[in-house]
């Protein structure tokens, strides 16, 4: 039994303890902690608490004890992995278009977990009450790019405190719908959950968590436009989100209105997003760590093919 204990920041105040806890633990489910928590093994200013409904304040102190990790049915798979950089405690992976990050309905094979566990073998974190590799951040499924991924218990907690810190560095190329008049620009908008749509996240003022991109123009095309992204915070779908709400979505975003039938773009599955750059202290060494993953080939062919038809 592992034992972690967090200060609750002023941002948490007056949210549920289990949501709080899978906010912190990004890589955990909150069916997870509720279960968690009903077991007996979270408890707030040393009293054990046991109802997932109890709300959190500013500054309360709460301790969280992760069981011992056991085995999970997930298979090893033998799917080639671009690996950036590799050593004993993580890896920053270049994940490819379509790949989902982790199992889940409808994808419980040809995951970045799978090949994850398949290239590890026994070195594998823990951390969150399963052996299975550390996933302490996830990007989409068609969104390509830079991801980390720790081999050890210490790496997954250190990584992750950084990105709850939001000190991690995040920088992402995009290609959006229509052209944006300033070379640079900053989108502030708490994003929660879409009020009618399910699987939509939305810019939602009364239950969203602050988030802000900040984005700059790299080139701009006859209908589109070519924009670098940093992120100061990480939520869910945030730069498509950010960019649908201003009137840009990304192209091919189907989700978020970045469909587009000029150029007769077929075969564009999903939005063109690739997290290019990501850096962090690094937990063993306390070095700073940057790498970039290369624009996909498919990324670079839509450049090239806009190049020739700009104005």
């Amino acid at each position: 039994m592992m034992r972690q204990e967090f200060e609750v920041a002023e941002e948490y105040a007056g949210e549920r303890l289990d949501k709080y806890l899978a906010r912190i633990y990004t890589e955990q489910s909150r069916s997870f902690f509720q279960r968690l928590i009903k077991s007996g093994n979270v408890s707030v200013q040393d009293q054990i608490i046991t109802k997932n409904s109890m709300t959190v304040e500013a500054g309360d102190m709460v301790s969280v004890c992760i069981p011992e990790a056991q085995s999970v049915s997930i298979s090893p798979e033998p799917i080639p992995l671009d690996i950036l950089y590799e050593d004993s405690d993580l890896m920053v992976i270049n994940k490819p278009k379509g790949m989902v990050v982790h199992p889940s309905a409808g994808h419980y094979s040809g995951t970045l977990v799978n090949a994850v566990m398949y290239h590890c073998a026994d070195s594998l974190s823990g951390i969150n009450g399963e052996i299975r590799p550390g996933i302490v951040h996830r990007i989409d499924k068609d969104t390509t790019g830079s991801l980390i991924v720790c081999k050890n218990d210490a790496a997954h907690i250190h990584i992750a405190e950084q990105i709850r810190e939001h000190s991690v560095k995040r920088i992402y190329r995009g290609i959006v719908c229509g052209i944006l008049q300033d070379d640079s620009g900053t989108v502030s908008g708490a994003i929660g959950r879409h009020p009618s749509q399910r699987k939509k996240m939305a810019v939602n003022p009364e239950n969203g968590k602050p988030a802000t991109t900040h984005y700059r123009v790299l080139e701009r095309f006859h209908k589109y436009t070519y924009a670098e992204f940093q992120l100061e915070t990480g939520r869910t779908h945030q730069i498509r989100v950010h960019m649908s709400h201003i009137g840009h979505p990304l192209l091919g975003d189907e989700l978020y209105g970045g469909l587009s039938k000029n150029y007769a773009i077929n075969g564009l599955c999903g939005q063109t997003l690739h997290a290019m750059t990501i850096g962090f202290i690094h937990p063993a060494s306390g070095a700073y760590m940057e790498y970039s993953a290369p624009l996909p080939e498919y990324f670079e062919k839509l450049l090239h093919r806009f190049r020739g038809l700009s104005v």
